[in-house]
C-alpha cells in the first residue's frame, strides 16, 4: 500500500520549502511543527545527511472533525509533509489522509479524508 503523495520539483530546496509553505497556507493547512532533521542529527549524532525537513501541516476544520469520529485519530495529526533533497531534486511528499481510513477502518472519517486528499493534491499541484 502507498502511503505518500509525492512530487519531484526541479527547485532548490529553499525554495520549494517557501513554496510548500505557501501551497499549504493557500489550502488552509498552518504549520504547527517543524523538524530540521539534517540539523537535527548533525547536532545529536555527528551525521551528515541531505536537506530533510518534515512540516507539521494542520486544516483545524479538518482535524476537529476527524477528533469528532475518533478522539484517537490525533495519534495520526498533523498531517507530515516531507520536503527533502534527492539528488538534483527537491522531493515534497505528503501522508495519503486515506491512511486515517485504511489503519481505523471507521468510514466515519471518509468525508474528512476526502476533502484533505483534495486540500493536498490542490497544494501539490500547484508546486509543479
Amino acid at each position: 500500500m502507498s502511503y505518500d503523495r509525492t512530487v519531484s520539483l526541479g527547485a532548490d530546496f529553499a525554495t520549494a520549502v517557501t513554496a510548500v509553505r505557501r501551497a499549504l497556507a493557500d489550502q488552509g493547512f498552518g504549520i504547527l511543527t517543524e523538524i530540521d532533521v539534517k540539523a537535527t542529527l548533525k547536532a545529536k549524532l555527528g551525521h551528515d545527511m541531505e536537506d530533510y525537513l518534515i512540516l507539521g501541516a494542520c486544516n483545524p476544520p479538518l482535524a476537529r472533525q476527524a477528533l469528532e469520529a475518533d478522539r484517537s485519530i490525533g495519534l495520526l495529526l498533523p498531517c507530515n509533509v516531507v520536503v527533502r533533497r534527492e539528488g538534483d531534486t527537491t522531493l515534497v511528499q505528503a501522508l495519503d489522509p486515506g491512511t486515517m481510513v485504511t489503519l481505523t477502518g471507521l468510514d466515519t472519517l471518509e468525508p474528512v479524508v476526502a476533502d484533505a486528499t483534495a486540500r493536498l493534491d490542490a497544494a501539490l499541484s500547484s508546486l509543479t
